[in-house]
């Protein structure tokens, strides 16, 4: 059987989709994964993916591509060359998986299952509620399930990557600290002098300190590292990013791609989570986690890209002796002495600190 899972948006969102994406390869012969080009990077790095197509959709992103026909017809006849036999549509609990469902079905799928509150029609087989306050990678299993779909015997559902290549050469022993400053969305990030702050007083209580970004973010990391850390800005690609992450006792990250990746290498995550989405769904996913910030500022549920309240106080009331706190209750040590359990084990657990 051959098996088709979409997941049209981010990085941080494929990667939410692992669980699902491996219970479907758990039951099928092949299985292609549909992404946007920005989950591309996410895409090549989940186990059990054969096979990656990207399509940029016209109705997914901040700033989507026009509605071109020809775009369209290109894509259902990519998909009906070699149609799966089953797909399932993968969304997040404010998007509607008809459009593509719709295309899918052109394309020749013959069943399709997605979450849905519209009426299908004739366009899915499996119309699904998910559950309320579900996380968004334990609704996409409980998709894969609905569908016939699970998890093989020793597959504890949490996120997961493909083994990341060899580290830069200047990446330290593991147990360092990682700060990430940079988000895709401005409305989640934290404040560049707020970071530059916090790694200053991670390093006065003797921890090592790594500062990761992006291509475009170079300024910004060196800037946040103020030469009290090493400036990893723009030097590790996704995958190298996740081995980076591996190795850190912890990562100190926004809501954004970064922290779900550091769930996927098993890494403890103080995450300054601004609440324009809401952590139940979106907050580091089967890790150790301590989750920074307002939970009832105005923003709160909002979606928001940019922050739509004067002073941003959903992550500016954050201090960096509260990010320290944070990191040392997650280590679980005396800086400079070995991780104690709250470092090595892995039960999910949230905590919210306004």
């Amino acid at each position: 059987m051959k098996a088709l899972v979409a997941r049209l948006d981010s990085f941080g969102d494929v990667l939410l989709a692992g669980p699902a994406v491996r219970a479907v390869a758990a039951g099928a012969g092949r299985t292609t994964l549909l992404c946007g080009p920005r989950g591309a990077p996410a895409a090549r790095m989940l186990p059990g993916v054969d096979e990656v197509v990207v399509w940029d959709a016209p109705w997914v992103g901040f700033e989507p591509p026009a509605v071109e026909r020809a775009d369209v017809e290109a894509f259902v006849g990519r998909i009906a060359a070699d149609p799966p036999d089953v797909g399932l549509i993968l969304t997040s609990f404010h998007q509607s998986p008809l459009p593509l469902a719709l295309l899918l079905r052109l394309a020749g799928v013959r069943r399709l299952a997605a979450d849905s509150v519209d009426y299908a029609g004739a366009l899915l087989d499996v119309r699904h509620r998910r559950g309320p306050r579900r996380h968004e990678a334990a609704a996409a299993l409980d998709l894969a399930e609905a569908a016939g779909f699970r998890l093989p015997e020793g597959d504890d559902g949490r996120l997961a990557v493909r083994e990341p290549p060899p580290l830069p050469k200047e990446v330290p022993e593991p147990g360092y600290i990682v700060v990430h400053p940079g988000a895709a969305v401005p409305a989640r990030r934290w404040s560049a002098d707020r970071c530059a702050a916090a790694v200053r007083a991670l390093a006065r209580a003797g921890y090592r300190v790594v500062v990761t970004g992006g291509a475009g973010e170079r300024e910004l990391t060196a800037a946040v590292a103020g030469g009290v850390a090493l400036d990893l800005g723009g030097r590790t690609g996704p995958a190298e990013l996740a081995g980076v992450l591996a190795r850190a006792a912890a990562v100190v990250v926004g809501n954004t791609g970064p922290a779900h990746l550091a769930a996927a290498v098993g890494t403890p995550v103080v995450c300054l989570f601004a609440p324009v989405v809401p952590a139940e769904r979106w907050a580091p996913y089967g890790v150790p986690h301590v989750l920074l910030g307002d939970e009832r500022a105005p923003c709160a549920g909002s979606r928001a890209r940019d922050c739509p309240v004067p002073g941003h106080p959903c992550l500016n009331g954050v201090s960096p002796e509260d990010v320290l706190a944070a990191v040392e209750k997650l280590t679980g040590r005396t800086p400079g002495l070995e991780p104690g359990p709250a470092a090595t084990g892995r039960p999910e657990r949230t905590e919210r600190t306004p």
